[in-house]
């Protein structure tokens, strides 16, 4: 082994992730009452070819819920305007729903996993989407409102 191959450059690395995580905690300590936060980190936008900006009129569409475990099948597909509580299902039974939505030109449905479900039944629940509409991701990110 030369000396340019050993680790001669991983205190760059270091300092950069040290540097990274003091911009994060410097934007987190900040008292919002105090004025003008201490740090603070701005998301550009991104300006590629396929990035679109987000309709303004969205029109309903199904969503996908996962539910945790416990309380029956994982699997939810809602429609935000129905009026009657959606059925839960079961791994096979979802991917039979999702193909006859897609056979009946439905659009995709959005993936709403809950925050205490299984990481496994919401990767069968990509998978299964990604089987009847393969290609195309996308993905909305807003920041959190917060509710004081």
């Amino acid at each position: 082994m030369t000396p340019h191959d050993s680790h001669s450059h991983a205190w760059l690395f270091s300092f950069v992730d040290l540097a990274f995580l003091l911009l994060m905690v410097m934007s987190q300590l900040a008292d919002p009452n105090a004025g003008p936060p201490l740090g603070e980190i701005l998301v550009p936008r991104i300006d590629a070819p396929d990035a679109r900006p987000l309709r303004v009129a969205a029109r309903p569409s199904w969503q996908l819920r996962v539910h945790p475990p416990g309380d029956g099948p994982p699997y939810e597909l809602a429609r935000p305007e129905a009026d009657e509580p959606p059925a839960r299902f079961g791994r096979d039974a979802l991917r039979a729903e999702l193909a006859k939505l897609h056979a009946d030109g439905a659009g995709k449905p959005l993936l709403a996993p809950h925050a205490d479900s299984r990481s496994e039944d919401m990767l069968d629940a990509l998978a299964a989407l990604e089987a009847e509409w393969s290609g195309g991701r996308r993905a909305a990110v807003s920041p959190p409102v917060a509710s004081r």
